[in-house]
């Protein structure tokens, strides 16, 4: 559920570490304009680019106490947007000086048959999901607002359900490891968004 739009995503090569900086938090469904409105106001692009995606997050279990997770993600509102392998690392929640969670990230553009590779090489399916909501954009910032909805019948995106009254916001920046300073700038830009949203360094382990 943290992973942002990875259509959205720029696909990068060689060996950089990149790691994902990121705040989140939550606004209820009926605050949603309001929020819509400042970002409109404070972020480059005027009108957010929307996105519609199908999220499958898959498990490899081994002799670690912690299965392997990867998520497999398509656009479906793009024709022929590629599918998108994503790995997300534990977070690294020891530094109090810093003011956003980090995070190793690996985001790779794939062909469609993705999800029948995983399959073969012992992935197991353990959830999906569909998101759908907007992207603004802040210099290197990402700041998504999207809705989850839980699919009722597995394997068909058109049976879903919305999963709560509210919109979970995602503000992000993907970087070359070290470079903490892009904490200070998320930090100050969330606190331009308050109080309409308060985005906080969560810990996933938190919420388990």
């Amino acid at each position: 559920m943290e992973a942002p739009p990875v259509t959205m995503m720029p696909v990068t090569g060689g060996t950089i570490n990149m790691m994902e900086y990121l705040l989140q938090g939550s606004v209820l469904d009926h605050s949603l304009e309001s929020l819509i409105h400042r970002l409109r106001g404070l972020c480059d692009n005027m009108e957010p680019e929307t996105f519609l995606d199908h999220e499958m997050v898959f498990l490899l279990k081994g002799q670690q106490a912690s299965p392997f997770v990867l998520r497999a993600r398509r656009s479906m509102d793009r024709a022929g947007a590629p599918w998108h392998l994503r790995y997300l690392g534990q977070p690294e929640m020891g530094d109090k000086n810093r003011h956003a969670l980090v995070r190793n990230c690996v985001d790779i553009a794939t062909s469609e048959n993705l999800t029948d590779f995983l399959m073969e090489m012992g992935f197991r399916m353990d959830h999906e999901f569909v998101a759908k909501g907007h992207l603004f954009r802040k210099g290197i910032m990402k700041i998504m607002v999207y809705k989850i909805f839980r699919i009722l019948v597995p394997g068909n995106t058109d049976s879903t359900e919305a999963l709560s009254l509210s919109y979970l916001v995602e503000l992000s920046v993907v970087a070359p490891a070290g470079q903490d300073v892009v904490s200070d700038d998320m930090r100050n830009f969330a606190e331009q968004l308050k109080p309409l949203v308060h985005l906080e360094k969560i810990d996933p382990k938190r919420l388990m």
